[in-house]
């Protein structure tokens, strides 16, 4: 497999009040929340245009179990299911089943500290549509 992550594609994290955390980031440092935080747009290196997703969680989401801590990265990946197949031979701890949706394929393994890392497989594609 020549590339496994291929980059960022969110970064989530636990907070009291989302919503007051969201309007403090807009107010304070100018970022564009929605309901769901931020989107970053991107090109990567072939000019595609890509996504990267900042969120705020709820404190009390179990979003991101098995792992206790209060946050958890998202990577972009380029081949999903030969990607968990690797890993799992490589003796990584997947989480849970894969999960289709309209914009992408995801999975969940950890690290050896426990940290929840979640695997997607974008289809940038819905996003623009919609935009």
């Amino acid at each position: 497999m020549k590339n496994r992550v291929t980059g960022l594609g969110g970064f989530f994290f636990k907070t009291k009040n989302p919503d007051q955390i969201k309007e403090w980031y807009k107010t304070h440092l100018g970022i564009p929340t929605d309901q769901y935080g931020w989107t970053f747009w991107w090109h990567d290196k072939d000019g595609n245009k890509c996504s990267t997703q900042w969120s705020p969680f709820e404190e009390k989401s179990e979003y991101f179990s098995p792992s206790d801590k209060p946050f958890m990265m998202n990577f972009r990946v380029e081949n999903l299911t030969e990607l968990l197949e690797i890993l799992k031979e490589e003796g990584v701890t997947i989480v849970g089943e894969t999960k289709e949706y309209e914009y992408g394929k995801f999975g969940w393994i950890l690290d050896p500290e426990n940290n929840k890392i979640e695997l997607w497989e974008p289809k940038d594609s819905v996003f623009l549509e919609n935009n």
